[in-house]
């Protein structure tokens, strides 16, 4: 009983829709292919290797979201931290990348906590401002077409035979379920999340935690960044743009309330595979990117119709 109380509403019918995927993309190749693409193992591997790129995203934003916020800066956190780093090379790529997704975040998290402005409005505008200073800097381009080789090996190594990214993502998620799970912090953004009034009152200093989580959030972005210039060898404006409505989709999709307080990791991770399945089925029919967005938004709001808000639940 325990089991089967662990595995919620969201979680199911997110796992009913993967397997419904994986069978509409079946029956699509093997109508028009002769082959049955979707569930040969390679294919599930590749698939694996690139949701890790958009799990990465989709786990600092459930943070936020957990909180009863949003990031909406992702998209040029995640190019200008790979763009930055493939600019300085060698062994400062990393440091350099993911310091720019802790200032964004330090900076996302000053505005929403200190100056109370809406995240939405204050993390769009951020997301201006990085844009604006990324053109000014390269002109319009990445200032070096190559990703470092660290970055590289991180992106597409695959040493333990299976690829660093997915390792990367585990690790990533491992710690952020303990951390949710397992330590003050992850139940203060849930509390702040349900109520944040009543938590400040409680004496909890809700402004860390919402500078804490924005820095936890970007900083994922980051590290993304930099894992997706490495897997395409290189750094270009807009790299990010596709990644902030996906994640936002994954999140919602894995069950994580849009109002906050209520989520568990494991449904993200469920989310994210759904939609990089979905984003491949929609690929092999060719689907123009116009429809794709116009299916994603469709997705959540129907996962928040048949959602709805419920009690809190953690990890």
């Amino acid at each position: 009983m325990k089991a089967l109380a662990a595995i919620d509403r969201p979680m199911l019918i997110a796992g009913l829709c993967i397997v419904l995927i994986l069978f509409a993309g079946t029956a699509y190749t093997v109508t028009t292919q002769g082959t049955a693409t979707f569930i040969e193992p390679a294919y599930l591997l590749q698939q694996i290797k690139i949701a890790a790129f958009l799990g990465i995203v989709s786990a600092g934003m459930m943070v936020v979201i957990l909180l009863g916020h949003i990031d909406l800066s992702i998209p040029w956190t995640i190019a200008a931290s790979a763009m930055l780093a493939t600019a300085v090379g060698g062994g400062w790529a990393l440091p350099v990348g993911l310091g720019v997704g802790l200032a964004v975040g330090l900076v996302n998290g000053l505005g929403v906590a200190f100056l109370r402005v809406p995240s939405m409005i204050f993390t769009l505008g951020v997301n201006a401002v990085l844009r604006g200073l990324m053109v000014m800097l390269t002109g319009g381009f990445a200032p070096q077409s190559n990703a470092t080789g660290l970055m590289v090996w991180l992106a597409t190594g695959r040493p333990l035979g299976i690829a660093n990214s997915v390792i990367v993502w585990a690790l990533l998620s491992a710690a952020l379920v303990f951390m949710l799970t397992r330590t003050p912090f992850g139940r203060y953004i849930y509390a702040v999340g349900n109520r944040e009034a009543a938590t400040y009152l409680s004496g909890i200093n809700t402004r860390l935690v919402l500078i804490g989580s924005f820095i936890i959030c970007d900083v994922c972005a980051a590290l993304s960044g930099l894992l997706i210039a490495g897997y395409t060898s290189k750094a270009f404006q807009a790299m990010g743009d596709v990644y902030l409505l996906p994640a936002i989709a994954a999140v919602v999709v894995g069950g994580t309330n849009i109002l906050g307080g209520q989520g568990r990791y494991l449904g993200t991770v469920i989310g994210t595979v759904l939609i990089v399945l979905l984003q491949s089925v929609l690929s092999v029919a060719q689907m123009p990117e116009a429809g794709r967005q116009i299916i994603y938004g469709a997705v959540i709001i129907a996962m928040l119709l048949a959602y709805g808000r419920g009690s809190a639940v953690r990890g």
